[in-house]
């Protein structure tokens, strides 16, 4: 019998993907390199700022990342400018939330995005009572996917890692919760697709939110 949920936020709980391309580009564009179509950004999302620089970079050829430095300064300063730019949550999100709370399940989210930012987005799309936990990327946590942050998720709620369900959207969120000892679930609303999430042995894929009450 499962009693909590951990959620990742970017291309599960939220759709940020206008927010983090429109950062990317102009950040790109500030330090003279192409730009990138949107969808090229779901694939260099999911392992937090740091690379998602360095793959900007590598795909604009400089495969040695000699301009790290001066894309992240820029890239900081705008996804500060534009990170709730068109963020949305996805259909049916909230009402599966709410069904989950009333049957007293425990929530929580884990992101990669900084910590800060994280609890920003939670606070605008799903309000300040949602969630029993929230936790995004701060220095004395290793990054998704190490199953450090899931650990640590799972001590706060006082509840066993094999009582917990990870829900994601990428290979990192797979692999975070097969480390914790976890039951995951991969999404396909999200930045991935089923491909990807069976490769990394996802224990269950659903297409819509809902789909997580049949564990409950």
């Amino acid at each position: 019998m499962y009693k909590g949920i951990i959620f990742d936020l970017d291309g599960t709980l939220s759709n940020t993907l206008d927010s983090i391309s429109t950062s990317g580009n102009l950040a790109l564009e500030q330090i003279g390199l192409s730009p990138y179509e949107k969808d090229a950004y779901r694939y260099f999302v999911g392992d937090g700022a740091d690379e998602l620089v360095r793959r900007m970079l590598i795909n604009n050829g400089d495969t040695e990342c000699t301009r790290y430095d001066e894309l992240r300064a820029a890239y900081r300063i705008t996804f500060a400018e534009h990170a709730d730019y068109n963020v949305t949550a996805y259909d049916g999100v909230k009402e599966t939330l709410a069904a989950l709370k009333e049957k007293s399940l425990k929530l929580a989210v884990l992101s990669n995005k900084p910590h800060r930012q994280t609890v920003e987005v939670i606070h605008k799309l799903y309000g300040d009572d949602t969630f029993d936990c929230l936790q995004g990327l701060i220095p004395e946590i290793k990054r998704k996917p190490s199953p450090d942050g899931a650990l640590m998720i799972a001590g706060k709620l006082g509840i066993s890692p094999s009582e917990l369900i990870y829900v994601g959207d990428t290979c990192v969120d797979m692999k975070t919760g097969k480390g914790a000892g976890m039951f995951t679930v991969g999404v396909l609303w999200g930045f991935r697709d089923r491909k990807e999430l069976e490769e990394n042995n996802a224990d269950m894929i659903i297409s819509h939110p809902d789909e997580l009450l049949k564990l409950v």
